[in-house]
């Protein structure tokens, strides 16, 4: 313990046979990430530049659900979430319905720092973008060809495919086409009465405490295959996708509503707070504990320079790094 560390995630739940390609191109993402991220804060940088810098690099590459890469909505385009905290003075900024801003979470960080409010959505934040000056692109920057397939799927399956993976009772997720078999099979799991497919790409985050040990989160989203225009997830909801304090910093992924449900963000650092747990505790007892039937994992890392994660889904995307040297990289 003591010093800097960093954690970084590309979604909870994984397809048990995602390809071996696709599970190395996903390790190398996390991999440079985590190497940029480590270099960042060797060279002082502050926790918040570092997790907006780290989120960056997630949100450019489409190998994730964020930024270039998000999820589709029923419409075929994007709308795109993110949010970012710095434990210091527990300061916070959050965008939903982005759809032309290149990188949501950088505009998070402005309206924290340069407007009066918490949170902007859809018109408005794409108003504030431009004042500030943001760098946009036209929507279909963040269209690939793979998520264009993906939602004809899910509309054909009549889903939606949320933003984690996790075998279907009963079937082998390995033989069903595309998540069609796992939509449609009798029993298959379901979230708010709809059926769940698999193979969708996932919500990106990042938590970091530095050598000053301050801590600061984010998260950013493309949110779910096949949704509803205008939703909104739990990546953009301080206390429930992100949160950070002066004990430790939080990024959630997995199924939106019942992470916004659990505040589950919030309620690690609380358990810390109130009930003296470890970081490591804590994030167990919030996973198991909190989420009831819902399927979700977590990064997270305290003020001492600890890290820890948790997860009820097959798998998460996640990796960290501590200033003694320790680097490390997973997704079962």
């Amino acid at each position: 313990m003591g010093g800097w560390a960093i954690a970084v995630h590309g979604g909870a739940g994984v397809d048990p046979c995602l390809p071996a390609e696709r599970q190395e191109e996903a390790r190398r993402v996390l991999s440079r990430c985590l190497k940029l991220g480590a270099a960042a804060l060797q060279a002082g940088l502050t926790a918040v530049d570092v997790v907006e810098m780290v989120v960056r690099e997630l949100e450019t590459d489409p190998v994730f659900n964020s930024g270039r890469g998000s999820a589709l909505t029923r419409r075929g385009t994007v709308e795109m979430e993110a949010s970012i905290m710095d434990g210091r003075g527990r300061r916070c900024g959050a965008v939903s319905g982005l759809s032309t801003v290149k990188n949501p979470v950088s505009l998070a960080r402005l309206v924290m720092e340069r407007s009066p409010h918490s949170y902007l959505a859809f018109d408005g934040a794409e108003d504030f973008a431009r004042e500030q000056g943001v760098e946009t692109v036209d929507n279909s920057y963040f269209i690939t060809e793979e998520n264009v397939g993906m939602l004809k799927l899910a509309k054909e399956a009549n889903s939606i495919m949320f933003d984690y993976r996790v075998p279907i009772p009963g079937v082998d997720s390995c033989s069903a086409s595309a998540g069609l078999i796992g939509a449609k099979a009798e029993g298959g799991l379901q979230m708010n009465g709809l059926p769940i497919s698999i193979y969708a790409p996932e919500t990106v985050g990042c938590v970091v405490v530095d050598n000053n040990r301050w801590c600061a989160a984010a998260t950013s989203t493309g949110g779910l295959m096949n949704k509803m225009s205008g939703r909104i997830g739990d990546s953009p909801l301080i206390g429930s996708g992100t949160y950070a304090c002066d004990v430790c910093a939080v990024s959630c992924t997995g199924e939106g509503e019942a992470i916004i449900r659990s505040t589950l963000a919030r309620d690690v650092a609380a358990l810390m707070e109130y009930k003296g747990l470890s970081l490591q505790e804590a994030v167990d007892y919030a996973i198991k504990e909190r989420l009831d039937e819902g399927k979700a994992g977590l990064i997270a890392v305290s003020r001492n320079g600890e890290v820890a994660y948790g997860f009820n889904t097959v798998g998460m995307f996640r990796g960290s790094a501590t200033q003694d040297g320790f680097m490390e990289v997973g997704i079962w």
